[in-house]
């Protein structure tokens, strides 16, 4: 089920002897959003799991590029991680928009608390190059999301999902004025009152799978309890 923002924010407080430890999954965490969260969440005493497929790596090859910091592989990262704190995060190498059956497996044997998703094709511009990445984006972001949540249900594990938005959702620069946080009270025509999601103006294939995953969460949290 989906995670209220008490939860996320209470899973990303430093732990202060009144949080209990967690064992959390962090998909996506050889990203540049994963990997902090995953050395954060297990600095402040929480057993992590990272899982990726390294696709990232692999887009950064496709178009014969490299980040300009030098990055390790997991396995170098975590051992790195190990010497400098003494703590052991586990890295799993899957892919969570195509490997449904050993997601389901990884959850029902780590048995998480938590499983936070980084686990999506990021760029915007990369999702609008070509018919090819722009069909991987939607595969990849929204297959992903919806396999991780039919994932939790098949574990039959009582895991909140925290994953990331993003304000690009809402168009670049044309809101038309303040949004507010996460649903908004309306009036339909009718006199109809309705709570709903504020509405979407992607900008990119990229934030349109952002807006298709706000629906899935919508719907499992609904459906699915």
């Amino acid at each position: 089920k989906t995670a209220p923002t008490s939860t996320a924010t209470a899973l990303f407080a430093e732990a202060n002897g009144s949080i209990p430890k967690k064992k959390v999954i962090v998909l996506g965490g050889d990203g540049f959003c994963g990997w902090p969260t995953s050395l954060h969440l297990s600095d402040a005493g929480h057993d992590v799991v990272i899982v990726d497929n390294l696709s990232r790596r692999n887009i950064d090859t496709e178009l014969g590029c490299d980040s300009l910091t030098p990055i390790q592989s997991p396995e170098v990262r975590v051992q790195a991680w190990k010497e400098v704190s003494g703590k052991e995060i586990k890295f799993v190498n899957l892919d969570v928009a195509k490997d449904y059956d050993l997601l389901v497996q990884l959850i029902k044997d780590e048995q998480p608390t938590s499983i936070v998703h980084f686990a999506e094709q990021r760029a915007a511009p990369y999702s609008m190059k070509t018919s090819k990445t722009k069909r991987y984006t939607i595969d990849n972001n929204v297959g992903g999301s919806n396999n991780l949540c039919c994932a939790v249900i098949d574990a039959e594990v009582d895991a909140h999902i925290v994953h990331l938005g993003t304000m690009g959702v809402y168009g670049y620069g044309t809101s038309g004025g303040e949004i507010p946080e996460g649903y908004i009270d309306v009036v339909l025509p009718g006199g109809r009152e309705a709570n709903i999601l504020h509405p979407a103006h992607p900008g990119s294939v990229y934030h349109a799978t952002k807006c298709l995953d706000a629906i899935l969460w919508q719907f499992y949290q609904k459906n699915d309890q």
